[in-house]
């Protein structure tokens, strides 16, 4: 099928059910997104589409067909059919038998077009029989949706269609599908039409009447006086036969007036007619135009057989007088017989004729009235034949030229469409890879300083009254960096941050920068939040827990973290051109730094505005008293032991399914506890990220050793390091 039928399903089901059915639809039938309107795709997709839609919609076959068939013909009109559609015929009968016409002209475009047959019978009480032929089979429940459709939107009247016969048809060859609709017909009237058809009604009731009175007059009239003839019988049906309904107008009838004799001689004809051919029963040839004899020698010799030399190609019936009586209404194309061609034929391309049968009861033969069946200049070339061998009055010259400029035009849109096709797909991955890279720069860069610089803004720094600063570091950094590998730090490094990034997420902080083992957090900042101090108070809780899961790859034992939080005013604002980062200033920022540099490991140090801001807050906090700080003097500080309300499963943002209804609130912390190491992090577990990018960057151990050492050294220490540099923020 050609993606138009196609196009047209994948608009069905998105606009009646939404994208989201339409991608849920073709990713289960593992088709594309799209499809090119003259490119012919396999009919296994369109079936595949059909079925899968059954199940997702959870309707019968026969509805889901049916309503496509409506669907088909309003998208056929909004394409640009529908002129072509309105002038087929003007009732429904003649609509129907004037189908297979305006596929047999389709075809001239959609060369590859394998489109169903159709053959109409008027039954005496009005209704119709409809027979359908296609290759296909399990698609006839499209008919009546189109048929109805189109009986509604042309004529105004309902239809109800009923199958009544189902076989495979063994006239047809190949075994094709044969269906017997059943058709009947109800006017559709509105309450308007339905007053002014019985006032019609009544009117011509009326005249009907004013008319017999006044022929029983004249009646009398012509039997008193002798001389008068009798009106004839016939004469009431003839004034009836002329009289438009209600209206009371009289109408011009029309008889055909046919000459005694043929006035044109038997030579003019076939010239005239340069196509056609009269054979009878016997299908013995007894009459051909000029130019079919040139092409077909063999049918100079009147009675010859005309299977001999033809095939009907369409429609698909045997070659027999029964079988074209039955189609009589069918335009009929013929092709020649290659065996049957002179030499210099066999080479070319078939000829194929169309045209129409014309039962001759006189004579007891059949008229074919037919035109050489080519599409372009390009066919009437490889068949050795000119404009000049058809007939003057034969608009299959026009219908040569003008396709000629439409399969241009068509080529050039098929093009079009292919460039729009390849245009949505690199659009679809520019998309997706614009999300990437967003998603990379937000990570860096607070979402609105990025956008601000993408937009080529110069942003300013921003002062914050208040907001909760927190640092952390690893203990014996320094220790472990000098026993062990530096792909060992690494992975180790990587296994903690992981989990510390997730944390940030899980309670909405903002990560500022990692050096070395050092990680720095601040919430109220780059959004000012009245709940900072609880939001960074969780993730310090949930950061303990999460190093409880890395290895020390020296010891074999949970790493040890300090850190430090503190609450203050801010300045913030992004620093640099070139890997612009969005810092912190204030003395604020040096605190916090002091608070994790003289904290204990395994303990969250408070300074005393941070124990204030969560002292009514529920969560419980022990004094550590005063300490000297490096700087600042004597501060009074705290320790945050847990929050009282939340479990540890909350504070960890783990899944409602892994949560332990009996575990109780536990974020206290002793020295020394040890938890269960996830595998990602168990001994031998590598990173591959890691390990490509080590790779990548071809680094031997000693130049990674001295990279680590070189960036590590300041915050690597035990205890109170006078030689911090938390400044450099």
């Amino acid at each position: 099928m050609y993606g138009f039928i196609n196009t047209c399903l994948k608009s069905l089901v998105v606009e009646k059910y939404g994208e989201e059915t339409w991608e849920k639809l073709r990713l289960q039938a593992g088709v594309q997104d799209s499809f090119l309107t003259f490119e012919v795709y396999k009919d296994e997709i369109t079936m595949q589409l059909v079925d899968k839609a059954c199940k997702i919609l959870g309707v019968p076959a026969d509805t889901v067909l049916r309503e496509f068939g409506e669907y088909f013909f309003e998208f056929c009109k909004r394409s640009g059919y529908d002129h072509m559609l309105r002038t087929l015929g003007g009732n429904l009968y003649e609509f129907i038998e004037n189908l297979d016409a305006l596929h047999s002209y389709l075809s001239l475009s959609y060369q590859e077009m394998n489109a169903p047959s159709f053959r109409v019978e008027k039954n005496e009480d009005g209704s119709m029989h409809l027979h359908y032929y296609s290759d296909r089979r399990g698609l006839c429940h499209i008919v009546p949706g189109i048929i109805s459709a189109a009986a509604l939107d042309f004529f105004n009247i309902e239809i109800s269609m009923e199958i009544v016969n189902q076989t495979e048809e063994e006239e047809r060859t190949g075994k094709k599908e044969h269906i017997v609709f059943l058709v009947t017909q109800t006017p559709v009237f509105s309450y308007k039409e339905r007053n002014e058809f019985s006032s019609s009604l009544q009117n011509l009731a009326d005249s009907e009447k004013q008319i017999e009175n006044q022929l029983n007059k004249e009646n009398t009239i012509r039997d008193r006086g002798s001389s008068v003839c009798p009106a004839k019988k016939s004469h009431w049906k003839t004034i009836k036969g002329i009289i438009t309904l209600g209206k009371g107008k009289l109408l011009r009838g029309f008889d055909p007036v046919y000459p005694k004799n043929l006035w044109i001689d038997t030579k003019t004809f076939c010239n005239g007619l340069p196509f056609h051919m009269v054979f009878d029963k016997e299908l013995r040839v007894k009459q051909a135009g000029v130019s079919i004899q040139k092409i077909v020698p063999g049918l100079q010799t009147m009675g010859i057989c005309l299977d001999h030399y033809f095939s009907i190609v369409h429609p698909e019936v045997p070659f027999t007088i029964s079988s074209i009586q039955k189609f009589i209404n069918s335009q009929f194309v013929f092709q020649t017989r290659r065996e049957m061609m002179p030499e210099s034929w066999k080479h070319r391309p078939m000829l194929e004729l169309r045209g129409q049968m014309i039962w001759m009861e006189s004579l007891q033969c059949m008229l074919y009235l037919c035109s050489p069946l080519l599409r372009t200049l390009h066919e009437l070339e490889e068949r050795q034949m000119h404009i000049a061998d058809i007939a003057p009055h034969d608009v299959t010259r026009d219908l040569i030229l003008l396709n000629q400029q439409r399969l241009a035009e068509m080529e050039l849109s098929n093009q079009l469409e292919r460039k729009k096709e390849e245009l949505r797909i690199l659009s679809k991955h520019l998309e997706e890879e614009k999300k990437k890279t967003e998603a990379l720069l937000y990570a860096m860069l607070p979402q609105h300083v990025a956008n601000q610089l993408k937009e080529g803004k110069q942003v300013e720094a921003g002062e914050f009254k208040e907001c909760t600063i927190l640092f952390s570091d690893v203990v014996t950094f320094t220790n472990i960096c000098a026993q062990c590998e530096p792909i060992q730090i690494v992975l180790m490094l990587n296994s903690m941050y992981l989990q510390f990034d997730r944390l940030t997420t899980v309670h909405d902080v903002y990560k500022v920068e990692t050096i070395g083992d050092a990680y720095m957090v601040v919430g109220g900042v780059p959004v000012p939040v009245p709940t900072h101090a609880e939001r960074v108070a969780n993730f310090a809780l949930g950061m303990i827990i999460a190093a409880t899961g890395v290895q020390n790859p020296v010891s074999g034992n949970p790493i040890q973290i300090r850190v430090g939080i503190h609450t203050g005013p801010v300045l913030a604002g992004v620093v640099g051109e070139k890997m612009p980062r969005y810092c912190l200033f204030g003395d604020t920022v040096n605190i916090a730094s002091r608070m994790e540099s003289h904290g204990v490991p395994s303990k969250i140090h408070l300074s005393s505005s941070t124990y204030q801001c969560l002292k009514y807050k529920n969560f419980e906090m022990t004094e550590r008293g005063e300490i000297e700080v490096k700087g600042k003097g004597k501060m009074h500080t705290y320790f945050l032991i847990r929050n009282k309300t939340a479990t540890e499963n909350e504070i960890m943002g783990r899944p409602m399914k892994d949560l332990d209804s009996g575990h109780e609130s536990g974020q206290s912390f002793q020295e020394g506890r040890t938890e269960t190491i996830p595998s990602c992090h168990q001994p031998g577990r590598i990173n591959s990220t890691y390990l490509s990018l080590l790779e990548q960057m071809k680094i031997n151990t000693t130049q990674l050793n001295m990279l680590f050492f070189s960036s590590f050294s300041y915050s690597a220490r035990e205890g109170p390091d006078p030689s911090h540099c938390n400044e450099v923020y």
